[in-house]
């Protein structure tokens, strides 16, 4: 396979960072790249907060669930889905606008999710390390308000950024027999067993944080409760009234 493809099955994340810093020219050169993303109708309905205030990051880190890495790791992103900025473009045309439809929460989640991607590539290109941070999904309303996020935007998951300073091993994958079909939808029960035995020789074998579970067992917290159920209220709270 070629170098792109070696890199893309190599990713990992990366939790702890040296303190090496990463030089601002490369940072927006990662930010350049991620504008290179495809993006629906060439709409580009994303912006991205590079938080640099070491008491906002703390915060952050803070609701997050305590995840101390955004705290110290050499740069934090956050990326937010916008409808604000296309729709204003709009009206200034002379439009008669129609915000809040759930088209438009999609696009501006998937854009994003694509151009973050894209940063994310780039930085391993160059010998760095990224995780991302889910996490501020649990207090959305806070780390907007913390952020001055504006109504029609709203924070999907950041990332840290920096210099690694351990080397976890990759995680498998599940079989690409298991989620690529021909056709028709097939059941893969199989090849998800199969997996759920390959995840437990990762978990009990893996340099550090050894466990015995499975991958079927590490979703128990993702679907035997509402997840995040404050999430419908926020968003229709920021104005994606899903229409």
């Amino acid at each position: 396979m070629n170098d792109v493809i070696e890199l893309l099955k190599a990713h990992r994340s990366i939790r702890k960072f040296s303190d090496q810093k990463i030089p601002h020219t490369l940072l927006l050169e990662l930010i350049r790249a991620g504008q290179a993303a495809a993006t629906s109708s060439h709409v580009q309905a994303y912006t991205v907060i590079h938080v640099v205030d070491p008491a906002k990051r703390e915060k952050i880190a803070e609701l997050a669930g305590g995840q101390g890495y955004v705290a110290t790791s050499s740069d934090f992103l956050v990326f937010c889905a916008d409808m604000k900025r296309p729709t204003d473009a709009s009206e200034r045309t002379g439009a008669n606008v129609e915000r809040g439809m759930t088209e438009q929460l999609l696009v501006a989640t998937v854009d994003v999710a694509l151009m973050a991607q894209n940063v994310a590539i780039a930085a391993e290109s160059e010998g760095l390390g990224i995780c991302y941070i889910g996490g501020i999904r649990n207090n959305p309303q806070a780390i907007s308000e913390l952020l001055a996020l504006p109504e029609h935007v709203y924070p999907v998951f950041g990332m840290c950024l920096g210099y690694p300073d351990h080397s976890p091993e990759v995680k498998p994958r599940l079989p690409v027999e298991a989620i690529l079909k021909q056709d028709v939808y097939s059941d893969d029960g199989e090849q998800v067993a199969a997996f759920d035995a390959a995840m437990r020789d990762y978990y009990q074998g893996r340099g550090s944080n050894n466990k015995t579970t499975d991958w079927s067992h590490n979703l128990t917290p993702l679907f035997d409760s509402k997840l995040r159920p404050h999430m419908r209220d926020f968003l229709i709270a920021r104005g994606f009234k899903m229409k």
